[in-house]
């Protein structure tokens, strides 16, 4: 470690020689900030500066900015400056480290009116170029579908049943849960409003019909979004980081059908199966609640909720999840496969999987809803 940066100053007339001493580094930062300081106020009233470093004993990056800095400040004061005795490596390093001052950018005028239209079209835009995307990718998944059916050995049955492990076996206990606990919340509530117009059996109408028709398959859904659909653009976005998914393309290999293709049909599997066992778990729990805070006995439930609902009840759940599935799936490999090479990309699109998939199941949902009741399903 050198001595503290310093200078003297020689004046001749109207020239003046700066010769800088010592070692003008960071480790002496607060003493190289005040000479960088100080070689400019020497100048002042200078025509003609010469900065001699012949004599610095080292310089590093922050001594050669500053140095740059001072020298940047006397030229604005119409001084003439050189630098005199500059060893070649010192000169690359004032080279490198030149100061370069920049002017704030103006801000442009604007409206708020014309910055939220901008906002909603741009908005717009977006959902337009969204669907686009999804219509494209969709007739991908559906040609390796096709190519599927026409030479089966394209299916990969060991992926495909590794999947469904992952997305029903392991996440039936958390989903049955949750639906068993709505099932219980569900029948507290309707047994407590029924009871003040003395009508507590047809809570049991309602448990049967809201769980079996509604939410039984969304709340699966959701969860299927929330768990499976996250960790099929978790794993298919780390791929592309780390460019396996370009790997499969050199080796003549398509990642639809490798990568997308085995996780959608696990899904569409998956889903329905869930979506059984969750009218199952929630009307096992509207059964406990109804016995135990109803006081309807379980043979009562059971014959009441045979009379409630038919076979198209129980039809109409089911024939949703399929699409459900899909959707999932679909949007699930879609942004995974849009992930860019940064962690913060990966993160993005993540969120993005588990917002645009949620919002697109209750959007499928809404669809059949209305149009059951418009064929009287």
């Amino acid at each position: 470690m050198g001595s503290e940066p310093a200078f003297s100053s020689d004046h001749k007339g109207d020239s003046l020689r700066l010769t800088l001493t010592g070692a003008w580094t960071i480790e002496g930062s607060a003493v190289l900030e005040s000479a960088a300081g100080a070689l400019v106020a020497a100048s002042a009233g200078a025509r003609e500066v010469v900065i001699d470093l012949g004599r610095v004993e080292r310089v590093d990056t922050a001594g050669a900015w500053l140095i740059q800095r001072s020298r940047n400040a006397i030229e604005q004061a119409n001084a003439k400056i050189s630098y005199d005795a500059v060893r070649p490596e010192l000169d690359l390093l004032l080279t490198e480290a030149q100061f370069r001052a920049y002017d704030a950018p103006k801000a442009q005028p604007s409206s708020l009116l014309i910055n939220i239209l901008v906002d909603i079209g741009a908005t717009m835009s977006g959902v337009a170029r969204n669907m686009l995307v999804g219509v494209a990718f969709l007739g991908e998944v559906m040609a390796s579908l096709f190519k599927g059916l026409v030479n089966p050995t394209r299916f990969r049955g060991t992926s495909i049943v590794f999947h469904i492990e992952t997305f029903a076996f392991r996440g039936l206990p958390i989903i049955a849960l949750i639906n068993f606990l709505v099932g219980c919340i569900v029948a507290q509530q309707s047994i407590f409003q029924l009871q003040k117009f003395g009508a507590a059996t047809f809570a049991v109408d309602l448990i049967g019909i809201l769980v079996l028709r509604e939410l039984a398959v969304l709340l699966t859904s959701i969860m299927v979004a929330g768990r499976s659909g996250s960790a099929i653009t978790a794993e298919l976005g780390s791929m592309k980081m780390r460019e396996e998914v370009d790997a499969l393309r050199v080796m003549g290999l398509d990642p639809i059908n490798v990568l997308v293709m085995p996780r959608i049909l696990a899904l569409l599997i998956s889903l329905p199966l869930l979506t059984f066992l969750s009218d199952l778990a929630a009307i096992f729990g509207g059964l406990l609640v109804a016995w135990g805070y109803g006081g309807i006995s379980p043979e009562v439930f059971l014959a009441r909720l045979q009379s409630a609902i038919a076979l198209n009840t129980f039809l109409v759940g089911l024939i949703k999840a399929p699409f459900m599935a899909l959707v999932i799936g679909m949007i699930a490999a879609m942004e995974g496969l849009a992930v860019q090479g940064s962690a913060e990309s990966l993160g993005r699109q993540v969120t993005s999987s588990v917002v645009k998939s949620i919002f697109m199941v209750i959007v499928v949902d809404g669809l059949f809803a209305m149009f059951f009741a418009t064929i009287r399903y």
